[in-house]
């Protein structure tokens, strides 16, 4: 089975609901977080140190990404 995560617009929503009760589908109605996951995360941020973290526009760019070019 396949779990798919779908950005919707407002004035969509109703319809896409409908859709996914008409086919029989299965929907999350909320995704669970598991508390130890969320204490990591809060650990993370009361111990991370502002002067060490860059934006994300900054750290996207060190990433390479792999293209259709090179067979991906």
């Amino acid at each position: 089975m396949k779990e798919i995560i779908l950005r919707i617009p407002d004035e969509k929503v109703d319809f896409v609901l409908e859709l996914i009760e008409e086919l029989g589908l299965e929907k999350a109605d909320d995704l669970k977080i598991p508390e130890e996951h969320k204490e990591i995360i809060r650990n993370r941020i009361k111990t991370s140190n502002p002067e060490d973290l860059i934006p994300w526009a900054e750290a996207r760019e060190q990433f390479k990404f792999k293209t259709k070019d090179n067979g991906f």
